[in-house]
């Protein structure tokens, strides 16, 4: 039987269908690993596809917004407007804070995992203190699952995961079932009021980060825990109902291979279209043509005058100029209000998956 507090389980848990799912998952991982190093500014893929997770990992929640509400956020992140990509904006601005820890220190720790929370939800209001928390199901409000209530059994529980993340005595499990068994407890702990499942998310991919199964932060599982919700959460529930492990790892198992097969397509697409632009601006805009400039273009789904200035380091003059001159063949130039902004084609076909 399923006890939260024996942590981590006992038991076989690398049965010969986990290990050879893992061993198919992780070679195209491997390959998705390697592909994201083929393009020479990894910011390109880091803020376009971390974008996307953005999206889909908050429309798990209920945050439902569009691939243009979101990208406008970017632009004009201090402008009222939709409140759920603000949200969104909030979830990116999470994850980079993470990657940017764990990157620096190779630890994935309470410390980071707090913080992380506390940029997405923009309060400080750390691990539950107080009881009430329950999972319910959206459809018939039955509760269907209640965590850990008393504050003291939250840290506790939360300190033991964090040693199971990085202590070297759990090496031996294969990193994406360290990863799987990681993300079931920290949403059965539920630890903090809010924001759990997009934290949880997020730890996911951080996760792969500090193992070194990729070296940024470009694979995300939301696209796939959406697309089968309600699957996602049966196979979250049965476990804990029956204390059963199997179908969950391949689940996640799955889901890691399906979404790095995916990403891998994504990272090719804009791939091809980084290169299509480089090669098309070189002969037809000779003048404006630097590396620079693509990279602008590709780390922006919609970039406006002030990120090429900043990116190139010109003038608001010469910005214009260029983007002007883009417009004719590579961007479609838009304005709100007084300001305009240029929406790069083939990568908004890209991320909002015409392109693929």
């Amino acid at each position: 039987m399923w006890k939260i507090n024996r942590f981590p389980p006992a038991g076989e848990l690398e049965t010969k269908p986990v290990l050879k799912r893992c061993v198919s998952a992780g070679r195209v991982l491997a390959e998705l690993k390697g592909s994201s190093l083929s393009i020479p500014n990894p910011a390109i893929l880091i803020n376009t596809l971390l974008l996307q997770e953005a999206k889909d990992s908050s429309a798990i929640e209920n945050i439902i917004t569009t691939h243009d509400d979101l990208f406008k956020g970017e632009l004009y992140p201090e402008a009222p407007g939709n409140l759920a990509a603000k949200e969104v904006q909030n979830y990116v601005q999470a994850l980079r804070a993470g990657f940017e820890l764990v990157r620096s220190n190779g630890l994935l720790t309470l410390r980071t995992i707090l913080e992380i929370q506390e940029v997405l939800e923009k309060n400080r209001a750390g691990f539950r203190k107080l009881s009430g928390t329950e999972l319910r199901n959206e459809a018939t409000g039955e509760t269907v699952y209640t965590p850990p209530q008393h504050p003291d059994e939250v840290i506790s529980l939360m300190g033991t995961l964090e040693r199971f993340i990085n202590d070297s005595a759990y090496d031996d499990l294969d990193p994406l079932v360290r990863m799987a068994l990681m993300h079931h407890q920290f949403d059965s702990i539920q630890p903090f009021y809010d924001g759990n499942g997009r934290t949880g998310r997020i730890l996911n991919v951080l996760f792969l980060v500090k193992s070194g199964m990729l070296d940024i932060p470009v694979l995300y599982l939301s696209r796939r825990f959406i697309e089968d919700k309600g699957r996602y959460y049966r196979e979250l529930q049965q476990v804990r109902e029956t204390g059963t492990w199997e179908p969950w790892l391949l689940y996640i198992l799955e889901a890691v291979e399906d979404t790095a097969r995916f990403t891998l397509r994504q990272v090719g697409a804009i791939t091809a279209a980084l290169q299509d632009y480089k090669k098309r601006i070189r002969e037809q805009l000779p003048k404006i043509y630097s590396q620079d400039l693509l990279n602008n273009l590709f780390a922006h789904p919609y970039t406006k005058i002030e990120f090429v200035e900043h990116d190139l380091g010109v003038t608001r003059l010469t910005a214009t100029k260029y983007l002007d001159l883009l417009s004719e063949q590579f961007v479609t130039k838009h304005k709100i209000g007084r300001n305009n902004y240029y929406v790069n084609r083939a990568l908004f076909a890209i991320l909002s998956r015409e392109g693929l």
